[in-house]
This record gives C-alpha cells, sequence and structure tokens, in this order.
C-alpha cells in the first residue's frame, strides 16, 4: 500500500509563487500532479519519472510551473510561478506503482491523494 499525501496549498496573488509538497510512501515508478476546478473534469498537470527525474508538463503552466524530487526520492514537488486566477483548483498529486508509457491519463494512477486548494486571485 502506498501512502500519498499532499501540503501546500493556500491563497496566492495573480503572478504570485505557490510549492506544492506530496510525500510518498512506498515504491513508485511516476509521481503526477492533476487539478480540478470546480464543474470541471480533473485534468492533467504535470508528472516526473521517479528514477530519471524526467518531466512533462501541460502546455497551460508549460514555463511556469516546475515539478521535481528529493534525493531521498520521498517527497514531490510542484513549484508554482507567474499563478493566475485560472490556476484556481484543487490539487491532487498521484503515483504509479508500475512502469507505464502514459503519464497524462488519471486512470493510469494508482494512489491519489486527498486534495489540496489553491486559490489565485487577481
Amino acid at each position: 500500500q502506498v501512502q500519498v499525501v499532499e501540503s501546500g496549498g493556500g491563497l496566492a496573488q495573480a503572478g504570485g509563487s505557490l510549492r506544492l509538497s506530496c510525500a510518498v510512501s512506498g515504491r513508485i515508478f511516476s509521481l503526477g500532479w492533476f487539478r480540478q476546478a470546480p464543474g470541471s473534469e480533473r485534468e492533467f498537470v504535470a508528472a516526473i519519472r521517479w528514477n530519471s527525474g524526467y518531466a512533462y508538463y501541460a502546455d497551460t503552466v508549460q514555463g511556469r510551473f516546475t515539478i521535481s524530487r528529493d534525493n531521498n526520492q520521498t517527497t514531490g514537488y510542484l513549484q508554482m510561478d507567474s499563478l493566475k486566477p485560472e490556476d484556481t483548483a484543487d490539487y491532487y498529486c498521484a503515483v504509479q506503482t508500475m512502469l507505464r508509457a502514459d503519464l497524462t491519463i488519471r486512470e493510469r494512477y494508482e494512489y491519489w491523494g486527498q486534495g489540496t486548494p489553491v486559490t489565485v486571485s487577481s
């Protein structure tokens, strides 16, 4: 059983920054961040291959968000810069416990955190 716990959400002004953390127990192959705004589907934000550090981003956050992991490979991060009001959503961390080709489809992730809210004011 893998546990996934997010933290770090909160309130920021447009143009500001927030950093989300995702503590992971157990062996994983990839970690992804998704977000869900009210009335919308949960969408892919970014993902990282846990061993290689390869990162992949949605077009909407490319160049503004950075996904990373610590050297002990126990915590993943999502650094969010140049925030926009449209980034407002609940953010979820999820992990893949087997090697999968696709990083962007939420059904390919086996374990999820509880979500953390991010609100960006204009």
